[in-house]
């Protein structure tokens, strides 16, 4: 159950990001008129708060999640020295 709440996870985390990146190519920023009604609108700041936001997020969440699974694992393996690889 774990496994595929990670894979869950993931998989959301990568959509939010594909979704954030896509975002800053469909919003024609420089008609006001284009993304207005969006949510977060009428001003850019909003819509692209409301449609990146989450997908920075994902993004940070992930990277720190590996960044502290990283530095677990190098905890649990011994360290070895380089003149003892003898």
């Amino acid at each position: 159950m774990r496994k595929a709440a990670w894979i869950a996870g993931i998989i959301l985390g990568l959509y939010l990001i594909a979704r954030a990146v896509a975002e800053l190519f469909v919003v024609d920023m420089s008609n006001p008129a284009a993304y207005r009604n969006d949510w977060g609108g009428p001003s850019l700041i909003g819509v692209l708060a409301v449609h990146c936001g989450p997908g920075l997020l994902a993004g940070a969440a992930i990277v720190a999640v590996l960044v502290r699974r990283r530095a677990r694992s190098s905890e649990r393996s011994p360290r070895r020295r380089p003149h003892d690889a003898a």
